[in-house]
Parts: C-alpha cells; structure tokens; sequence
C-alpha cells in the first residue's frame, strides 16, 4: 500500500508567530501588513535580518543581510526581537493540531512537519485532509501554512515549497514531469550549493536533466550522492516518517461538514466514523479512555459539547460509540450542523488497568472484533473494511449529503 505523506511547512514562521502573538497581547498593528523584519541585535555582529514581511521584500530586503542595509533599503522598518519562547509555543501549538490527524509526526525543524497518514484517513482522501489542515491552522491559530501532499516524503516536501503562501500542491508521481523536471537543479530537496556548479558544468540545469543523466556516470563522479540525487531528481525516496511517540492527553478528531446537517441519524452516522479513527488510535497506542466529549458547531459557528464518564476505562468502539451517541442526544437542539467532533481524555495505559468485574463474554467478542478490525486496517488501510452502520455512507465524506 503506498504512504500518504503530508508536509506542513508555516509560512513565514518567526515574522509570522511574532505577529499572532503581538496581535494577541492587544496590538492594533500586523507587522505582516507592514514593512517589518525579524533581527538580532544590530550593535552586534548578530545583526542581521532573520525573517522579512512582504512589504519589506518589495524594498528589496533580504534574509541574512544586515540590519544596516535593511535599513538603507527602506528607511522606515520596523525591526522586532527574535524570541525562541515565542516560537516554540507556535510550534508545539501546531504540532498538537496536527496530533488531531495522525500519531505519526516527524518535527523536521521548528516550523516543519511531516505527517504520515497512511492509515488515518478516515474514509476520506490525502488531499482533503490536507486542505482541512491549512485552513484549520488559519482559522484557529491565525498564521498559515503550505502544505505538501504526496506519497513519500520527498514529493511532499518538494510540493510545499512550490507557490506560497497559504496554498496545498500535490506531487504525486504522474506529476513529477511537469510539475518537478522543470525546476532549476537548485531547487532539488537536500542538493548541496557545492554541487550545483559541477552539475552545470555536466549540462545539467534542470531537476529533469538530472531525471534523465546517466546513472553511472553520475555514480563515477559523485559516488553514492550521485545514486541518490538520480532517485530524488526521479521522485523515488523510501525513507519513514521519524516519530517519536508521546503519551497523548487525548485522543479527538472532528469534521468540517461539506453541508449542514440538521438530521441526527446523519450525525450519529458520522459520529460512528469518527468514533472508529479514535478508537483505533486508542488500541495503536495501547491506551483506554475513561471521558467521551462530543462537539458540535452550527452553521451560525456557535459551538458546543458535552462529556460524560464511561463506567469503566475502555478502548471499545462500541462503548465509547454508545456514549457518544448518548451525549449527543443529550444536548443536539435540531440546529444545522456544520462541524462534529468526537474526543476521549482521562487516558490510561492499557497494562495497568485490571480486568473489570463488568467484563463479560459479550465484552471479549467485541474485543476480538475490533482487534480483527484493527489488523485488517493496518494491513489493507482504514478504509478497507466499515462497520454496518457505515455501509451506506459513501466513502468520500464530501459527498455527505443532508
């Protein structure tokens, strides 16, 4: 089964943090919108110029010139502090939205991620998950973010840094010809500045000129990095996400309707959904939930929810859907619907609860039956088997009809 790799790359991340967290303590100011720049000290050798808004690259600044000619360029910037702290809260802010859809996160710098979303995907497609995610990071966390969707690492990290700002690519692999090759050799993920020259020197200026060199050639002069470079130039990269597992405090995810829905059977169809992605992270990462939270968000953008504790702490699709449907029948109002959610905290690890009183054979065969679910997913993808009450729904939630 092939990978379904994304990669979310923020958009101007320190100029940009910088003015969500200004924005935040009360200023009436956007330094997006004005000519600004992120530096170091400029009495110091430090001083140079980290980050550029747009106005200030229409004056001709340049990231890593000095604050001096930054100044000289344009008399009338305004120059902010760097601030780690800042940009680390940004960061992990970021990083625990992108939890929402997988577990496998690789942090590839401080405002780079790749997600692996091979068997999350919840009956829905890479790239709508994809816009999803932009739009969620706008709306909720008030910068932006490109994000790359491919089915390896290299392609999505290369489809990111096409057009920005604010925009999803896709590079899948029919793609690569007029999408990649007609890049400049320069522009190739992980080439070094040493190496473009002496590829220039080869005759080779494009991505697709690499693509299409000799091999062996390539081999003779470059070595193993000449292997590598050909596969890259030809869009072939095996490598994993690298993911570090941490504990999750919760485990939730939720749905931005195509259309409102104001029927509660719809809602409980796709609360089921929901409800199988969650559960199968639960008994991936070996935890049970004792607290189910459902949201809802109307097409007015009024939201709600409502939780409530589960007798016993469990990772069972059918308890924890059983009281997701109970609390959402609890405080559902009829209103038109635009986005669902469904969460599970009070989290713990599967090894140190004891078998409960309530276990009981019905309770064992549920449990053999979501294993069974469990290892065919992992096996075929999410989307390969549903449970009944999913059959009749279509497979591309964008066509959920009210």
């Amino acid at each position: 089964m092939e990978r379904q790799i994304l990669h979310v790359d923020v958009n101007n991340a320190f100029l940009s943090w910088t003015a969500v967290d200004m924005l935040k303590k009360g200023s009436k100011i956007d330094i997006r919108e004005i000519p600004a720049i992120i530096g170091g000290d400029e009495t110091k050798r430090s001083g140079i110029v980290l980050a550029k808004s747009t106005k200030a690259k229409e004056c001709g600044v340049k990231t890593a010139e000095t604050i001096y000619m930054a100044k000289m360029k344009c008399p009338n910037i305004k120059i902010f502090p760097s601030n780690y702290k800042i940009y680390k809260e940004y960061s992990d802010k970021l990083y625990n939205l992108l939890l929402k859809y997988t577990d496998k996160i690789e942090r590839f710098s401080i405002d780079e991620c790749f997600l692996d979303m091979t068997n999350y995907l919840m009956n829905d497609t890479l790239l709508n998950k994809a816009k999803e995610i932009n739009k969620r990071v706008k709306n909720e966390l008030g910068f932006t973010v490109n994000v790359g969707v491919a089915n390896n690492k290299l392609l999505a990290k290369m489809a990111s840094d096409f057009t920005k700002p604010n925009r999803v690519h896709t590079l899948f692999k029919e793609e690569i010809p007029y999408k990649m090759w007609n890049l400049p050799i320069s522009e190739l993920f992980m080439l070094g500045k040493k190496t473009v020259p002496k590829l220039y020197n080869m005759q080779i200026k494009t991505i697709g000129d690499l693509a299409k060199a000799d091999l062996k050639i390539l081999n003779k002069k470059f070595g193993k990095h000449g292997i590598l470079m050909w596969e890259y130039a030809n869009g072939i990269d095996n490598s994993e996400v690298k993911y570090k597992f941490e504990k999750p405090k919760g485990i939730g995810n939720s749905i931005t309707l195509p259309q409102n829905i104001s029927n509660i059977e719809k809602l409980e169809e796709i609360l089921l959904i929901l409800t199988e992605q969650v559960t199968y992270r639960l008994r991936k990462n070996n935890l049970l939930a004792k607290t189910v939270n459902v949201q809802l968000r109307t097409k007015d953008f009024e939201d709600s929810s409502h939780q409530g504790k589960l007798l016993i702490a469990t990772s069972s699709t059918k308890e924890i859907y059983q009281k997701a449907k109970e609390l959402l029948k609890q405080f559902y109002k009829n209103e038109s619907i635009r986005l669902i959610g469904l969460r599970v905290d009070n989290l713990t690890d599967k090894e140190e609860v004891q078998l409960s009183l309530f276990r009981n054979e019905d309770n064992e065969k549920q449990r053999k039956l979501d294993s069974t679910l469990d290892e065919l997913k992992q096996k075929y993808g999410f989307n390969s088997i549903t449970r009944a009450r999913e059959m009749n729904l279509p497979q591309n939630p964008t066509k959920w009809e009210q």
